[in-house]
């Protein structure tokens, strides 16, 4: 197979060009998709919230409750922005990264960035037995979700790529993504090769 025959057939590797970062709200499946792509496309798997907590040298919700979520935004556009400039690698982005402006702009510049849309009750089912998610602890989680998702559905949907995460195996939707890139980088390595 030779060019477009090789990049389109679905066995073969993927060879990425960029960092593909993965959005969506909490419950999407960033993570649990994200390690699953990275091992099929051979690139490390790196999670935005784990890199800031490093960097912070505290929780989410400690940073939070110290210094307030505008200052957290800017941590986190920091570390995002480091972590884009480096190799291509697989990575999962926190719920509001994408929402702020500077954070998005970044990621159109530097990655291919994978929309994780899921329903209101697949989030709301995956998410409700967990207790590490601050905002979910501020109300009636089903209606926090919600309002999220009218907020965040708008802005997520400028993302280059739009997979639904349902509530198949993560394997499934894994190759939904695999599918939905090859679809996406195809154009290019068509106008690459002409």
């Amino acid at each position: 197979m030779q060019g477009l025959e090789r990049i389109m057939h679905a066995s073969s590797p993927l060879s990425l060009p960029r960092t593909v970062a993965l959005v969506g709200l909490m419950g999407a499946g960033k993570s649990a998709i994200g390690k699953r792509l990275a091992l099929r496309l051979g690139l490390p798997f790196v999670d935005a919230d784990d890199e800031v907590e490093r960097a912070a040298g505290c929780s989410i919700s400690e940073f939070f409750e110290r210094f307030g979520e505008a200052e957290f935004r800017n941590g986190e556009r920091r570390v995002i922005q480091r972590l884009l400039e480096g190799p291509p690698h697989v990575l999962s982005t926190g719920g509001g990264a994408y929402m702020d402006a500077e954070t998005r702009a970044l990621m159109r510049r530097h990655a291919i960035t994978v929309w994780l849309r899921a329903d209101l009750e697949v989030l709301y089912d995956r998410v409700r037995k967990r207790t590490h998610r601050p905002l979910l602890r501020q109300g009636d989680p089903r209606e926090i979700l919600a309002r999220l998702m009218n907020q965040r559905y708008p802005v997520y949907a400028e993302a280059d790529l739009v997979v639904d995460s349902t509530a198949q195996p993560a394997d499934m939707t894994t190759e939904q993504v695999l599918e939905a890139l090859r679809g996406h980088l195809a154009p290019q390595a068509t106008r690459a090769a002409g």
